[in-house]
């Protein structure tokens, strides 16, 4: 990438509402060949070893409505570094440069930096059948607090920026009436510590992670130190 050159970075999960670097613009864009998708095991932020989570990444197939920041270009070198501390902690995403069309009336397409989930990292969670995913979310707890919680802010934050995710919607709804309406977003309720505890007894044995899983999976970059 050129010295000169401004970044642009394609969020869409948390990155939407916290990207937590300073950017120019920001406008509703559109990626097409990939979907947001509940298809990370979590093992740390949103789950533990004893009892996995899931989260969000970017899967082959579909397209996914998100937001692209336009980071100026001398700001770029220290946005990517932060963008690789908090995106690589397992190395689960494939960094990569996607084309991807700004929603404004001319339709301009741009080159922004996504972070693509790796298929073959064991971490990779697969395309799981809703019921599953809903299992998995309402037993998992992790440093960044529980899997529900997780799972009502991002439908949250969606609805506010005005993107519709029918999927999570659904997901919302298996997790439980209650949650959807907000019940349950706190892991200290008493209806989701029972979600919790019940939950935890049927969540999915996944592989522990080594130290050899990651740096066999030390993520890829495609740009240049800066």
């Amino acid at each position: 990438m050129a010295e000169n050159r401004d970044l642009w970075v394609f969020a869409y999960g948390s990155l939407m509402w916290r990207p937590g670097f300073a950017f120019e613009d920001v406008m509703h864009a559109r990626l097409t060949g990939w979907q947001r998708s509940f298809c990370i095991y979590s093992r740390y932020h949103r789950g533990s070893e004893r009892s996995v989570g899931l989260v969000l990444g970017l899967d082959r197939g579909g397209a996914c409505e998100g937001m692209a920041f336009r980071v100026k270009a001398s700001d770029a070198a220290a946005t990517l570094a932060y963008l690789r501390e908090r995106e690589q902690v397992i190395s689960v995403y494939r960094e990569a440069l996607v084309p991807v069309t700004l929603m404004t009336p001319e339709r301009p397409e741009v080159m922004a930096l996504a972070f693509l989930v790796e298929r073959a990292h064991p971490s990779y969670a697969g395309r799981l059948p809703l019921v599953e995913q809903a299992n998995l979310i309402r037993g998992a707890t992790g440093r960044s607090g529980s899997n529900i919680d997780y799972l009502v802010s991002t439908l949250a934050h969606l609805k506010e920026l005005g993107i519709r995710e029918r999927a999570i919607e659904r997901l919302v709804g298996l997790v439980g009436a209650h949650v959807a309406h907000g019940a349950g977003a706190d892991p200290a309720h008493p209806r989701a510590l029972a979600l919790i505890q019940g939950c935890r007894r049927r969540s999915a044995r996944v592989r522990p992670l080594k130290p050899e899983d990651l740096r066999r999976f030390a993520y890829r970059t495609v740009l240049g130190a800066r």
